[in-house]
């Protein structure tokens, strides 16, 4: 990982116009930034926006407000010119291995498919020589170029959907979710591949998922994400060692501990109730209906987004030391 910022999220939104006039507030104003050649993980429950972000950012969605700027240009606002260099330079992986391959095209057509998007290996013999390779960098072989998605494992699929997003030797990768429709066994060998790739090629990822535990192991830094918001962000040992926001700290607790006797004695925190909807999202802060900590503040009051710790960063009025202060004087005076 380096100190040049490769993508910058500024106060990024993206709603969906609804019937009746209804707006659902997919993200809801978050900001990041990803350096080169790390890999930035984004978490939080099903629903809460992470996908959305991801597709934001890549530009299949077009964003309501904010900025998506990527080396330093706006994705947002590029000419048609200027975003066929964008994609080259960015691609994803998709979460369904199953749903974004063509079931009517050979792997070695869908592979050729970005290539020939682009204009690029005009003679056939270098393209499949390519093509090839691209396979081998993914754990298959040649073989394989002449066959069907139905032919393969889910696992096998996802290198495919991995080995078509290398097609371009791009330098940034939204990984969305990329291991969840796979089965346990497999989704170690996936991160792992993963991991291998970046370090061959420099490549840079944001990786989407809502298993905490398993972007621990490919994440340098991570930001969790509820209902819209981002809530914290850290660097992914610190988050792991000492979380401070109270959704974090549940989502941690909720990870088993492969120790039976450990396992038994530690307390669980429990987030109580369903996700509320983005249609109607709570006042203040998002997470409050849910929150075992809630005070008075958080129903009318948005908690600003502070470094609470070097590079911690969070969303939370437990660490805002006029709002603590004003509850505790309320607790003591009842």
């Amino acid at each position: 990982m380096t100190n040049h910022k490769l993508l910058e999220v500024k106060e990024l939104k993206k709603y969906f116009q609804l019937e009746k006039g209804k707006i659902l507030k997919a993200v809801d104003c978050i900001s990041f930034d990803i350096y080169k050649g790390e890999t930035f993980g984004l978490v939080g429950e099903s629903g809460c926006g992470k996908s959305t972000t991801g597709r934001t950012i890549i530009g299949l969605y077009d964003s309501t407000d904010g900025e998506v700027l990527y080396e330093g240009k706006n994705v947002h606002t590029l000419s048609e010119k200027e975003k066929l260099s964008f994609y080259r330079s960015m691609q994803m992986i998709f979460q369904d291995p199953y749903a974004s391959l063509n079931p009517r095209s050979t792997v070695r057509e869908i592979i050729a498919e970005p290539m020939e998007a682009h204009n690029l290996y005009r003679d056939k013999k270098e393209q499949m020589e390519r093509i090839y390779q691209l396979l081998e960098d993914v754990g298959l072989n040649r073989d394989h170029a002449n066959r069907y998605p139905h032919e393969f494992s889910g696992g096998q699929r996802q290198r495919i959907g991995i080995a078509r997003a290398l097609a371009l030797n791009p330098d940034f990768i939204i990984a969305d979710e990329p291991i969840s429709a796979l089965d346990v066994s497999v989704q170690a060998q996936i991160v792992n591949l993963l991991k291998k790739l970046q370090k061959e090629k420099g490549l840079t990822y944001l990786f989407i998922a809502h298993d905490l535990s398993m972007v621990k192991h490919i994440s340098n830094r991570i930001g969790v994400m509820y209902l819209g918001h981002m809530v914290e962000l850290t660097e992914s040992k610190e988050l792991y060692k000492k979380p401070l926001h109270p959704y974090t700290q549940a989502l941690l607790s909720a990870i088993p501990i492969p120790d039976p006797d450990v396992e038994d004695e530690r307390e669980r925190m429990i987030i109580q109730g369903e996700i509320p909807s983005p249609i109607n999202p709570p006042s203040g802060c998002v997470f409050r209906t849910r929150c075992p900590v809630a005070m008075e503040a958080c129903a009318s009051l948005k908690p600003k987004w502070k470094e609470v710790e070097e590079q911690h960063f969070v969303a939370c009025h437990l660490y805002d030391n006029e709002i603590t202060k004003d509850h505790d004087e309320v607790a003591v005076t009842k």
